[in-house]
């Protein structure tokens, strides 16, 4: 997504649980059990699925671009198709859909049974009101509408104040949505399983307009039953939902923060993420933990990026010294413990035209220094003041960050700091480019390299946060949207791609992996590589 936004490479560490719901602490003391039980709420405790999570920034679908937010989103509401286990397209609240033999005009059949929390069916005029919603940015400053919404005919003059109502989205009667595009494009369908294009409640939403996410009324599997600020949430199974009541019957998610792992052990949840600390333990055959370790990998990648307009980062020379002076394999050995693969690329492995014969700029200090002296800004001194934004409150960095920092000193004599922000701040500075250079990653929000290569690094995008021109990447992007062979359409994403990495807009770092214990009892938890609503697949058997 903007999508759907990771922190840094530590932060990739925890992504199983950030997917759930922001992430917990791995420090600190654990939580007393029994703070965590809910008060009442007629639930069976045996049967409760508990999880480490944080507040979401938001939970309003048309603003959600961060991971925490979209974990909790996907779960409460619902688009007209969404996105299974092995990421294939299916219908969601849309039962069946036909396309136009030009390929540009979608026809979506709204099923009978959708409804709203409360039991008001869902129709046709819900979603032509939400999408319209989301696309008046005076009302929402959605950052992601344009991207997401932008190929229906009529969204752009919606979103750039033209006009009120996105004349592609038309309501033929209140179980048919007709959709029209600009183009035929193979990724249409994939971009509305993101948060944008999800149905909300006209009445709650324009009954309540400030508060209303505090107990949203979607349609989602599952539903908000409470939510107690840096305490918990509770939501509670959608026994009406369409596509079948979870199992599960509630999620109870400890916002306290705590040590995870500790929490775990102490069986106060069933899930944790595992971090540099305990990597070693989990891994060992000699520890019982070894025997609910799960690993994989997950279609994200953390990096850095430079603001391509901001001095000394204009300078392609300039973003070249810098790649070229971190030791990425050092890191990843010694303080990342091998739990992060280094990336060679932009696109990851498991996404649709992944290269692995690409390669990012090696680790060459000589050459490094070279490059900054072949600058505009001849050395070190000219550079001026550079600054990293990251996420944080702390009185200290990430260790991956510290050594970043330190080689940077050592192979180009630049003294580089940190600026920490926490998150709603620090996305709210990206989407307005105001930081120099900043520590963050991505998670794919469907499988398609359109979702990367063309939405981060096309000029014209509003989710470009590097300011990153270069005509080539888009004359590439802009042939590959409509390519309707596969084949071709995924190299020309290649060819982009490489060219991409020379210029180095990015320092591309490591490629996501999910490390986490899961107890016995939690059956079918194998998250998907993305977010998509996942905890009605799981079981509780104890």
């Amino acid at each position: 997504m903007r999508g759907i936004r990771a922190l840094s490479a530590i932060g990739l560490l925890g992504l199983t649980i950030f997917m759930l719901a922001c992430g917990g602490s791995d420090g600190g003391g654990g939580q007393n059990g029994d703070d965590f039980a809910p008060d009442g709420g007629g639930g069976n405790a045996a049967a409760d699925l508990r999880l480490l999570g944080g507040d979401p920034l938001t939970l309003d679908p048309a603003i959600a671009g961060d991971a925490g937010s979209a974990s909790y989103i996907v779960e409460l509401f619902g688009g007209l198709v969404t996105l299974d286990r092995n990421l294939q397209i299916i219908p969601d609240i849309a039962e069946r859909w036909d396309i136009s033999p030009d390929g540009k005009v979608y026809t979506f059949f709204i099923r009978r049974n959708a409804q709203f929390h409360d039991g008001k069916p869902v129709t046709a005029q819900d979603f032509k009101f939400s999408l319209d919603r989301t696309a008046k940015l005076g009302q929402t400053a959605s950052a992601t509408a344009d991207a997401y919404l932008g190929d229906i005919v009529g969204a752009r003059d919606v979103t750039r104040g033209r006009t009120d109502s996105i004349t592609g989205v038309e309501v033929v009667d209140s179980s048919t949505l007709k959709i029209t595009i600009d183009a035929p494009k193979p990724y249409f369908l994939a971009k509305l399983t993101y948060p944008t294009a999800f149905v909300v409640d006209k009445q709650q939403v324009e009954s309540n307009p400030r508060n209303w996410t505090r107990k949203p009324n979607g349609t989602g599997p599952y539903k908000m039953v409470e939510w107690r600020l840096n305490e918990r949430i509770i939501l509670e199974a959608n026994a009406r939902y369409h596509l079948g009541a979870p199992e599960v019957k509630r999620v109870l998610y400890n916002l306290a923060g705590g040590s995870s792992l500790t929490q775990y052990e102490n069986n106060e949840i069933d899930v944790s993420g595992i971090g540099i600390n305990d990597i070693e333990r989990v891994q060992s055959q000699r520890d019982a933990l070894s025997q609910e370790y799960v690993t994989g990998p997950n279609l994200s990648i953390s990096y850095i990026g430079f603001n391509n307009n901001t001095p000394p980062f204009d300078d392609p020379k300039v973003r070249q010294a810098f790649s070229r002076a971190i030791d990425r394999e050092q890191i990843a050995r010694v303080v990342l413990k091998d739990m992060l693969p280094i990336a060679n690329s932009i696109m990851m492995p498991g996404l649709p035209g992944y290269n692995a014969n690409a390669r990012t700029p090696t680790f060459d200090p000589e050459a490094a220094r070279q490059l900054l002296a072949e600058s505009k800004y001849r050395d070190a001194r000219g550079l001026g003041t550079v600054t990293m934004t990251e996420i944080g409150g702390g009185a200290t960095v990430g260790f991956d960050t510290q050594a970043i920092i330190e080689m940077w000193r050592q192979n180009l004599g630049v003294e580089v700091s940190i600026s920490q922000a926490e998150s709603a701040s620090f996305f709210d500075d990206l989407d307005q480019g105001k930081m120099q250079m900043f520590s963050i990653g991505w998670i794919m929000d469907y499988p398609d390299p359109e979702d990367i290569i063309d939405l981060l690094f096309n000029s014209t995008s509003r989710q470009n946060n590097t300011g990153y021109s270069n005509p080539q990447v888009d004359a590439l992007t802009l042939e590959a949207r409509t390519e309707q062979d596969t084949t071709k359409r995924l190299q020309l994403y290649q060819q982009a791609e490489q060219i991409i990495l020379e210029d180095a807009p990015w320092i591309p770092l490591y490629f996501g992996r999910d490390h986490f214990v899961v107890k016995p009892h939690v059956k079918g938890y194998d998250p998907a590589p993305i977010v998509i609503p996942f905890l009605r697949y799981l079981s509780i058997e104890r």
